[in-house]
């Protein structure tokens, strides 16, 4: 068990971490469960449940909370991620407790073979757009179904963003303010066949869309959960036979990368993704080196 002080400095620096980051609720909860797990782990490895236990750390002990880790069947990449976290607390306590976190920060975060996203080719993206409408007993689900994955493929929305909408978003106009990760805001246009999509399930839908409510409802008049939509897009996969890797946020994947193809600019997309690094985009398509330069010098004013 960790100490009343070490609870204390870790839910400061999760208070520090919402309020100077902008992290969102999942990202606080993931940060608080991998540091207090940690915290946890020093204090019963050193015999020390205060704060001196993490202050005097030595790189053996950070090794033997990971090799535990490994022992209880984590993964290279949640490690990593994990240490992160860890790693991030303790820049932070530091500063508070002035000690060096060196032991700490040093720690080699262990490799893992990145997964690259699986679009979905344009030919299959289509089909799950014409079936997932069709799939639903009721009109007015399947209309609402096929809404929401055509702003994921057609604008490029994470599920939550979509569901985030509201009745007072419709009729969706020329271009949508997006609140994504972080709070980070960002423009989105809307396509046509968005708007009509969306304009078809209001048509359709039995209940009352009006005032700040949310937008996409489920059958019994609540807020859509997007579990919902993620089981539509699996019987869809079902139906087709497509890989299991066809997901809602495959969609998304499929709406970057196949603007991309089109001779999108990285750039751009970057922005209407509400990525923070160019590199993360050039993850999230999977565009090569290659394709990198040819961006470079075709906008590249000295090129």
């Amino acid at each position: 068990m960790i100490s009343e002080e070490v609870s204390t400095y870790i839910n400061t620096w999760l208070d520090v971490s919402r309020a100077t980051k902008g992290s969102s609720d999942n990202t606080i909860k993931a940060y608080q469960r991998d540091v207090q797990d940690y915290c946890a782990f020093i204090a019963i490895h050193t015999g020390e449940a205060g704060s001196a236990g993490l202050r005097g750390v030595y790189n053996t002990d950070v090794r033997a909370w990971m090799a535990n880790e490994r022992k209880q069947g984590v993964t290279s990449r949640t490690l990593a991620r994990k240490l992160s976290a860890v790693k991030s607390f303790y820049r932070w306590l530091a500063r508070q407790l002035e000690f060096d976190p060196t032991v700490v920060l040093a720690a080699k975060s262990p490799k893992f073979q990145a997964k690259l996203p699986r679009p979905l080719a344009e030919d299959a993206a289509a089909q799950v757009l014409e079936t997932v409408e069709l799939q639903s007993p009721s009109d007015w689900v399947g209309a609402r179904d096929m809404a929401v994955v055509t702003l994921l493929y057609g604008c490029g929305l994470r599920i939550s963003e979509a569901l985030s909408l509201t009745c007072s978003d419709a009729p969706l106009p020329d271009s949508l303010r997006i609140i994504g990760k972080g709070g980070k805001t960002r423009i989105v246009p809307v396509i046509d066949a968005a708007r009509d999509a969306v304009e078809h399930y209001r048509a359709l839908c039995p209940y009352a869309l009006t005032g700040d409510g949310p937008l996409f409802i489920g059958v019994r008049g609540g807020a859509l959960n997007p579990r919902i939509i993620q089981g539509a897009i699996q019987n869809v996969r079902h139906q087709l036979g497509l890989p299991a890797s066809v997901t809602p946020h495959a969609m998304r994947h499929s709406f970057a990368t196949h603007l991309l193809n089109a001779g999108g600019d990285l750039r751009a997309i970057q922005e209407l993704l509400g990525h923070a690094s160019l590199s993360t985009t050039q993850h999230y398509t999977g565009v090569d080196t290659a394709r990198l330069l040819d961006v470079y010098k075709s906008t590249h004013p000295k090129a």
